[in-house]
This record gives C-alpha cells, sequence and structure tokens, in this order.
C-alpha cells in the first residue's frame, strides 16, 4: 500500500470510527498505540502516569474525533495530543514532588526531534499488543471500556460497570490489577526470554 493510500486509509478510519464504527476504532488504537506509549516512554513517565497520559490521550480523540481539521494528519494530532497531556502530567507531578533543576533539566525536549522515534514506535507497537493478546479475556474487557470505548472524557464508573457487568467498586481495582500485569508483561517482554509465557 502507498504513502497516498495509507493517508486516505486513515482519513476513511476516522469517519468510519466517527459515525460509531467500533472496528474502525480499534484499527485506529492499534496503529497510533504505539505512538503514545513511545511519546510517554519519550517524557520518561513512570507507570501510572504513562497509564493515564495513554488513557488520556484516547479520550480527547474520542471528544473530537469528529471534529479533526485534518483526519489525514491523525498521527501528528495523536503525538502532539499525547505530549500535551504528558507534560500535564510532568507538572502535576512537579507540583506534587518538588525536585532539583537538575533533574529538570535531564528532561528530553521535543521527542519527534528524536531520530529514534521511529523505532521505538515500531518496536513497541509490537510489544503492547502482544502483551495485550496475553492479558485474559477479562482484563482485555475491563481496558478496553475503560481506555478505548469510554465517550465523552472519563469513563463514569456506573456506565463501565454496566456494560462489564460488574460491581463499581471492584471496577478500579480490577483495572488496577489488568494494568499491573500489562505492565508485567511488557516488563517481561523487554527483559527478553525467561519470562512467564
Amino acid at each position: 500500500m502507498g504513502g497516498n493510500e495509507l493517508v486516505e486509509d486513515v482519513a476513511v478510519l476516522v469517519a468510519k470510527a466517527a459515525d460509531g464504527d467500533q472496528a474502525a476504532w480499534q484499527e485506529i488504537v492499534g496503529r497510533f498505540s504505539p505512538r503514545v506509549w513511545a511519546v510517554c516512554r519519550a517524557h520518561r513517565l513512570g507507570a501510572a502516569d504513562a497509564a493515564d497520559v495513554f488513557q488520556q490521550t484516547w479520550l480527547r480523540l474520542l471528544e473530537n474525533l469528529g471534529s479533526l481539521r485534518d483526519p489525514t494528519k491523525l498521527g501528528a494530532w495523536i503525538g502532539t495530543t499525547c505530549r500535551n497531556e504528558a507534560l500535564a502530567a510532568i507538572r502535576r507531578a512537579r507540583r506534587a514532588t518538588p525536585v532539583e533543576d537538575s533533574v529538570l533539566a535531564e528532561r528530553p525536549g521535543d521527542p519527534s526531534d528524536d531520530p529514534e522515534v521511529p523505532f521505538l514506535i515500531a518496536a513497541r507497537d509490537a510489544e503492547l499488543w502482544r502483551a495485550f493478546r496475553r492479558l485474559g479475556r477479562r482484563c482485555q474487557e475491563v481496558l478496553r471500556v475503560l481506555v478505548v470505548e469510554a465517550e465523552d472524557g472519563r469513563p463514569s464508573y456506573e456506565s463501565s460497570a454496566a456494560a462489564l457487568g460488574m460491581p463499581i467498586g471492584s471496577l478500579g481495582p480490577t483495572r488496577g490489577r489488568c494494568l499491573t500485569q500489562l505492565r508485567r508483561f511488557l516488563t517481561e517482554g523487554i527483559q527478553g526470554p525467561g519470562g512467564e509465557s
């Protein structure tokens, strides 16, 4: 598939997803999640902050899916939105935990200037989806509802619990366990063989 076809394909996916096509939305998430994770990694976010930035980036896209000026530039929009969310997370952490100037000076500049970003994206794509497929069906459902299929900002715990058929009180702990397991699978993937198969 040539470059122009890929661009047109993204525009078609955006239009379908904006009309409520879940398969198109899943395709967008599958294609661009590695970019989101790469930006989180480039900003050196902790695991919890990275998970929040990941979720928040997709929620922002859901809010704006039907009003994107140029759907063919979806990747750039997602990258910019994720950077903004990552910087906001860093600012929140800075307010909560004072740090020395030397620590802040070590933070990288704009991740898009890093020539390694395309390689990080490709590696993260394969790594993330391998880890996600290792999760049990229930964890995959929970993360999809809370991260991918949420509508109008942060998902309501009431609607998420109803969609999953779970008590509201168990939703947060289940999400936490699923994210911990996903992070463990990702860490095992980084460390190489010898982990759980």
